[in-house]
């Protein structure tokens, strides 16, 4: 009786640990039409009109895998593989790495959590969740490209990204991430790994945010460096607010590189927008984005962006969507062939699993 017991026991304490471990795995599905006056398939400031169907004109077409086991005493191994797709096509978004947008392993504990691998900056992680958009329509979201430079457009690698277009993730990164009451604080480093140049691609990052109820107020700075020793520093300080029905949100962000000897580049996003609930199944977005850019010998440039989204959810994991913006550009900031303003209009599905 008393073996019968200790077997009972034994199964009731590991079916309780396997209640906490597992892999999920996830992802999400968004496809549209879009019609783009002066913009490329791909946005990008052109001459001409363009019908095309997307992939990601909401959220970011993705799937991934999460994970973590149970080690007792409160402490938890986890990790995360996660890929861009295009839907459209079935490729992946990155042909040069697989798992693009995260590749990472860590620790959790009451403590915080430390990962290492291919992860978020904290640029990235503070505008997360006081971006007017809600991080919608990634290839297009100032906040994403230029903010926490995803398309800083420098050409230049910064920070071990594996990528001259932007330094929205690094590769090769510690970082650590701790919640204390209200506060969360993040602190990054990136490796360069550049064979006996100890010095060559690294990137260090602060990060602290504060939640009280309805109140979320987030900010972080971080510095690159190229392989030749120039760098990139960005900041971002951002809010949002909540009241019933209504989110409110704004952020500020600057960002300074040194492009060559004596030259810089300098960017500024400043951003605000306001999303509706009107029923718990229809939501209303608008989001305004005023790029300003400064380069040494260059005439100051760039642009302003209004994008609205209507969102109406036909179940928990699938809502269909129709999308408007419109950019004016400054001072020929999208080249002398193409058009001075740019209007485009979507509409589409997404599906999360």
């Amino acid at each position: 009786m008393k073996r019968l017991g200790a077997l009972c026991a034994a199964v009731a304490s590991t079916c309780v640990v396997a209640q906490t471990n597992g892999v999920t795995l996830y992802g999400i599905v968004d496809l549209g039409m879009r019609h783009g006056s002066g913009l490329t398939a791909s946005n990008a400031a052109s001459a001409g009109s363009t019908d095309s169907l997307g992939s990601g004109i909401n959220t970011t077409s993705r799937w991934g895998l999460r994970g973590t086991e149970d080690l007792g005493g409160g402490a938890k191994a986890v990790f995360q593989l996660e890929s861009g797709l295009n839907a459209d096509t079935g490729a992946p978004a990155n042909a040069s790495k697989y798992f693009d947008r995260a590749s990472w392993l860590g620790l959790q504990g009451g403590w915080g959590t430390l990962a290492l691998g291919r992860q978020t900056t904290t640029l990235a992680d503070a505008i997360s969740p006081v971006d007017p958009l809600g991080m919608r329509f990634a290839g297009f979201n100032a906040s994403i490209g230029v903010a926490a430079l995803s398309q800083h457009g420098l050409g230049i690698e910064f920070g071990s990204a594996g990528s001259t277009s932007g330094s929205y993730r690094l590769d090769n990164a510690v970082k650590y991430t701790g919640r204390f009451g209200g506060f969360t604080a993040r602190a990054m480093l990136g490796l360069g790994e550049v064979a006996s140049q100890t010095s060559a691609l690294p990137s260090r990052g602060l990060g602290l945010a504060y939640a009280a109820g309805s109140f979320t107020v987030s900010s972080a700075f971080q510095t690159f460096k190229a392989a030749d020793q120039r760098t990139l520093d960005g900041a971002t300080l951002g809010v949002a607010y909540r009241w019933d029905t209504l989110r409110l949100a704004a952020n500020a962000a600057r960002s300074k590189a040194e492009t060559a000897a004596g030259k810089h580049t300098v960017q500024r996003v400043m951003s605000a927008g306001a999303t509706w609930s009107i029923t718990p199944q229809t939501d209303l977005t608008a989001a305004y984005y005023k790029v300003d850019r400064t380069c040494t010998g260059a005439t100051d440039d760039g642009y302003g962006r209004l994008v609205a989204f209507a969102e109406y959810k036909l179940s928990r994991r699938t809502k269909v969507y129709a999308e408007l913006d419109n950019t004016r550009w400054r001072h020929g900031f999208q080249g002398a062939a193409n058009q001075a303003s740019a209007t485009g209009v979507s509409a589409g599905v997404m599906h999360s699993f």
